[in-house]
């Protein structure tokens, strides 16, 4: 299996090593980015989507369009040049004053969609990514062919977690329980080791919240995520701070088989999403939508392992969740029946005011101050504008508002299946 060809990045700055950069996966700071036009498919068709490009923080994902499809031949090339945003900390900054503390005027809207959570939408390619959408560091820097494994090699399959940012401040976010995950593999016949992950190409803060161009009318997103494949596990990197252990033992047939899934579950699963939304705190509430992040493609991964056959062991496996909590969502439109010429201008204002806190470049002074803002909204209005599968959603927010876990997430077993992740 081939990974998309490198793109030009001879204006892209680099991290500082390899660790940097695997350490850096959820979250960071917000930059340039862009709105790709999907076509959402309901087949899930075979296809080859191009390589995304985007800027990039602090451990963003953006240049190079690594592991997000296996052909040979890239659609797309990153245009180089970083362009920077919020920085780091500030992002780290707010997402901890968000659950510590935590919309504008509530617009009329469509009715509200009866199916929860609401599913996660597949498309059909990987869409070209526009010039507005500049990348800082690499993605996926060592990208590499996932091998074919001699059928009768025994791989050793490892659950790798870490804090994210931890090339930047170690441990800190350790403590918060905010953590990356990722998969590690060993061939036993060769001794080659190999590291996968799946994150953001544009950084946390891109696939969260949009940019607001004066050109464009309609709010301007930059959100894709993808797998990202490479030989070596850097030991160091998990074990210091986070983990690095042996949960299963799998043929050479069964990772070619996961090999094969993990390219069509790519080519479709675009986008990242870092909310979980749901109405209460409380066990067995109803889930509004889940989250499609770095987590959840390593509990996919498992399921499918475990479908082939894999035996894991009984060992207790946590993962980091960010909650919305609120009352029914109300389905509000897409861009076009908002934004577009015949769009409701009042609920188009709405919605561009409620992310106005949340954009890049802000000075000390109006970082504060937008700080105001977004506690204005989300907590004394208690309201706040979703954007999911591409279109708008009103979530009536309610305490306690968000929050962040680290809940456990057994390891699956093969007789059983988890609910569709």
């Amino acid at each position: 299996m081939e990974l998309a060809g490198s793109p030009d990045q001879s204006n892209v700055r680099r991290p500082p090593g390899r660790r940097g950069v695997r350490a850096a996966r959820r979250c960071g700071g917000r930059a340039e980015a862009s709105r790709a036009q999907l076509r959402p498919e309901r087949g899930c068709a075979h296809a080859r989507p191009s390589a995304a490009a985007g800027w990039a923080g602090a451990g963003s994902t953006g240049s190079r369009p690594m592991a997000q499809v296996w052909s040979a031949e890239p659609k797309t090339r990153v245009r180089g040049g970083a362009a920077r945003g919020l920085a780091p900390r500030r992002w780290l900054l707010l997402l901890c004053w968000l659950t510590a503390a935590l919309g504008w005027p509530r617009a009329s809207g469509g009715l509200s969609r009866r199916r929860w959570p609401v599913p996660y939408k597949r498309f059909s390619f990987r869409p070209e990514a526009d010039p507005y959408c500049q990348a800082k560091y690499t993605f996926c820097p060592t990208g590499s062919t996932i091998p074919v494994m001699k059928e009768d090699d025994v791989i050793e399959v490892f659950r790798l977690q870490a804090p994210v940012w931890e090339f930047k401040y170690g441990d800190l976010l350790g403590h918060l329980k905010i953590m990356h995950d990722a998969i590690g593999f060993r061939s036993t016949l060769t001794g080659k080791n190999y590291t996968m992950e799946w994150y953001e190409l544009f950084q946390l803060g891109n696939c969260t919240f949009p940019h607001l161009r004066p050109e464009t009318n309609a709010p301007f997103w930059c959100n894709q995520g993808a797998a990202c494949f490479f030989e070596g596990i850097d030991d160091l990197h998990w074990k210091e701070n986070g983990t690095l252990v042996l949960v299963a033992a799998i043929s050479g047939d069964t990772f070619n088989k996961m090999a094969k899934w993990v390219k069509e579950d790519n080519e479709t699963g675009i986008y990242y999403e870092t909310w979980t939304v749901r109405a209460s705190p409380e066990k067995g509430a109803e889930t509004w939508f889940d989250s499609y992040d770095c987590s959840k493609f390593v509990l996919r991964t498992y399921e499918k392992l475990a479908e082939l056959g894999a035996e894991f062991k009984r060992i207790e496996t946590n993962y980091t969740r960010i909650f919305l909590y609120s009352t029914e969502p109300t389905y509000l439109g897409n861009e076009t029946s908002i934004f577009g010429p015949t769009g409701n201008m009042t609920l188009a204002l709405a919605i561009k005011k409620f992310y106005y806190p949340f954009q890049p470049h802000l000075s000390t002074k109006e970082f504060l101050w937008s700080l105001l803002k977004i506690f204005d909204s989300v907590i004394l209005h208690r309201q706040f504008y979703l954007f999911y599968n591409f279109e708008y959603w009103f979530l009536p927010m309610k305490f306690p508002f968000i929050k962040i876990t680290y809940e456990e997430i057994p390891l699956p077993d093969r007789n059983r299946t988890l609910p569709a992740l």
